[in-house]
């Protein structure tokens, strides 16, 4: 096992609970690009209308990928708390296999600026989030 794959098994092992509630885990991450990509396999239990995912659960996924990129294996940053998100729903996100990428798009000492997408099992990008995040970093 590669020393990568050990960090994503790690990252995966010490996530928050609703992470594999919603059946992600993370996949990959390109440290120097600040970003990674999860995959969710999303259960008709998170669902209105049959098999549209709920909005809340689709911010959840992206606000999910858009913070590991940021802090994942940054170990002076201790906690991301998000200022504001944006979410778009391009179309309806359904019940299945989703592949939710994030990135910072710009990140200072204290505030990250982020994005997020998310594609269906069809590579179809069906919602983008951008958020502000404050990154609180351990004390020195």
């Amino acid at each position: 096992m590669t020393s990568k794959e050990q960090a994503i098994e790690k990252i995966n092992q010490h996530a928050p609970k609703f992470i594999s509630l919603l059946g992600g885990k993370l996949v990959d991450f390109d440290v120097e690009k600040d970003a990674c990509r999860f995959e969710f396999n999303i259960g008709k239990d998170y669902c209105h209308s049959i098999d549209v995912v709920q909005g809340g659960f689709v911010t959840a996924m992206l606000d999910t990928a858009m913070s590991h990129a940021v802090m994942a294996l940054n170990k002076d940053i201790i906690n991301i708390s998000s200022l504001e998100i944006k979410t778009t729903y391009l179309e309806p996100t359904r019940a299945g296999k989703l592949r939710v990428e994030g990135w910072a798009v710009r990140k200072g000492y204290k505030v990250a600026f982020v994005e997020g997408h998310i594609y269906n099992e069809n590579d179809v990008l069906t919602a983008t989030a951008s958020s502000v995040a404050k990154l609180s970093r351990r004390a020195e």
